[in-house]
């Protein structure tokens, strides 16, 4: 599909069981994205939630309009890479901003982030929670240093040039992250690393913006032992890959 102007943005939203955090994510970007006079999209990608999110996802097309929110649903849980290429299919920003949908990520970051490209034409605008005055809300202290822990083993292991590679708030130029979606084999978290690790190796500018990371109000987190274990395997292949 063609890009329906110089500045459309594609909002993808991997969801699973969502429903208590959807309407309001939708209605925080399309209320932040809408007062900057921004032109986007909200792409809700649903892996099969057994709580009533795509539901809940289909009345929010209903109020929103079917060109401002789109459901692409999956049958399961098929990993977070490949959700992102599934919603890129249906994109037609050539800007995609990718961020959770558990309120843990504001909205009112993605206008900062538009400015930031602006300015230095940057391939990516990654949120950091490392840098200026960017910090994590609402974790406890393992949590904390499992993922500053795993955020120092990997500017360690590979120099990625970007201070905060766990993090998935980014902003990508629609080409850019075909690109990179090409040559990532991860799947789930550290997806998210390697496309950093990616970006570097093909020679891709990335400009960073501090954001604040509250952790999610409903629903579990995502994040259990054999995440971990896979983000540490992950880091090793890269280390021995890349």
């Amino acid at each position: 599909m063609a890009a329906r102007g110089p500045g459309r943005v594609s909002v993808l939203l991997p969801t699973y069981n969502e429903r208590d955090n959807l309407p309001l994510v939708v209605w925080l970007l399309a209320r932040t994205l809408g007062d900057s006079g921004i032109d986007f999209e909200i792409i809700i990608i649903d892996d099969g939630s057994p709580d009533g999110t795509q539901e809940v996802a289909q009345q929010l097309v209903k109020i929103y309009g079917s060109d401002k929110i789109l459901l692409r649903p999956r049958a399961k849980k098929l990993g977070l890479g490949t959700a992102y290429i599934h919603g890129m299919k249906y994109a037609t920003g050539n800007f995609i901003v990718i961020m959770d949908a558990d309120l843990s990520h504001h909205p009112k970051f993605i206008p900062e982030f538009i400015r930031k490209q602006k300015e230095g034409n940057f391939d990516i605008v990654s949120g950091t929670r490392y840098k200026g005055n960017g910090g994590v809300y609402g974790w406890d202290l393992k949590r904390k240093l499992i993922s500053r822990g795993a955020n120092f083993l990997t500017q360690v292991l590979l120099r990625p040039g970007a201070s905060d590679l766990t993090g998935s708030f980014r902003l990508y130029k629609k080409e850019v992250l075909q690109k990179l979606m090409e040559k990532c084999v991860s799947k789930g978290y550290v997806f998210q690393m390697e496309i950093i690790v990616r970006a570097r190796q093909l020679g891709f500018t990335i400009g960073e913006v501090p954001i604040s990371f509250v952790d999610r109000v409903y629903g579990e987190s995502k994040l259990g032992g054999n995440e971990i274990i896979s983000f540490v395997k992950g880091l090793l292949t890269l280390f021995a890959t890349t």
